[in-house]
């Protein structure tokens, strides 16, 4: 919680809204001392007042408790991206990391080969789209050939596998929420 500045967030947005200091203590009926105290991060305000605070300035009261995220952390450099492999595939983490409930990746599956012998399932939603070649998707008991541009969904539990038996890798994008790695 040390990352968590909540005067300077009531800072930014009192004066993203345009407003003085002595004009939010006035509507949130509180001392401009008290604000002033607030901001510069000398004082700590009670709920109620950071619930005053918000109401007044149009933002949801969670919003002064949420930690600081470096941008530069959510950016990821196509020649720094994590790569994994797991049995025949490999992985190109496009996510910046492990954290977060989503997780987006570049599975590499060679050609012939296949991501498992048997059909697997996961809690995480998942949405795939084919970058480059084809792939056989197993879906419960049935077959699905995607190719270049093809996408699915696939739901939480729902057991499938992915096989290459085609003559070309085929790259495929995919987004799983909660991410599984």
């Amino acid at each position: 919680m040390e990352d968590i500045n909540i005067g300077k967030k009531i800072e930014k947005s009192r004066k993203e809204k345009g407003m003085t200091s002595r004009e939010l203590a006035r509507l949130a009926a509180i001392t401009p001392s008290m604000l002033s105290q607030i901001e510069r991060g000398t004082a700590n305000p009670s709920i109620q007042t950071l619930k005053i605070l918000a109401k007044v300035l149009g933002v949801p009261t969670f919003s002064f408790l949420l930690e600081d995220t470096n941008t530069k952390d959510l950016v990821v450099r196509s020649k720094e991206r994590k790569k994994m492999c797991i049995d025949n595939l490999s992985y190109e983490l496009l996510s910046p990391g492990f954290t977060g409930t989503l997780a987006t990746a570049i599975m590499i599956v060679p050609s012939q080969q296949k991501s498992s012998e048997k059909l697997l399932d996961h809690k995480g939603e998942e949405v795939a789209f084919v970058l480059q070649g084809k792939i056989m998707l197993y879906l419960e008991g049935e077959s699905y050939v995607l190719e270049e541009g093809d996408s699915v969904k696939i739901p939480p539990y729902m057991k499938h596998k992915w096989e290459n038996d085609f003559n070309e890798d085929a790259k495929i994008l995919f987004s799983v929420t909660p991410s599984i790695f």
